[in-house]
C-alpha cells in the first residue's frame, strides 16, 4: 500500500511540476509581450511629440504666411488707390 502512496505522491509531484513549468513559461511570454508593448509604446509616444513639433511649425508658418498675405493686400489696396487718384488727375488734364 505505501508503494501505490508513493507512486501517486510522485504522479502527483509530476502533475505539479508539469504546472509551474507551464505557469512559469506563461508568466515568461507575458513579461516578452509587455517589454515588446512598451518598446512600441515608447516609438508611438516619441512619433506624437515629434508630429506635434511639426504641427507647431506649420501653425507657425502659416501664421506668418497670413501676416505676409494681409501685408501685400493693404499695399495692394494702396497702390490701388494711388493708381485711382493718378488716373483722376490724368482725366482731369
Amino acid at each position: 500500500m505505501s508503494t501505490t502512496a508513493t507512486t501517486v505522491n510522485v504522479d502527483e509531484l509530476q502533475a505539479l511540476e508539469q504546472k509551474v513549468l507551464r505557469a512559469v513559461e506563461i508568466i515568461r511570454k507575458e513579461r516578452e509581450e509587455r517589454a515588446t508593448a512598451e518598446t512600441k509604446v515608447e516609438q508611438l509616444n516619441l512619433q506624437v511629440q515629434s508630429l506635434q513639433e511639426q504641427l507647431e511649425l506649420q501653425q507657425m508658418e502659416t501664421s506668418d504666411v497670413q501676416q505676409q498675405l494681409d501685408s501685400l493686400r493693404g499695399e495692394r489696396e494702396s497702390v490701388r488707390g494711388r493708381m485711382e487718384k493718378l488716373l483722376e488727375q490724368l482725366e482731369t488734364l
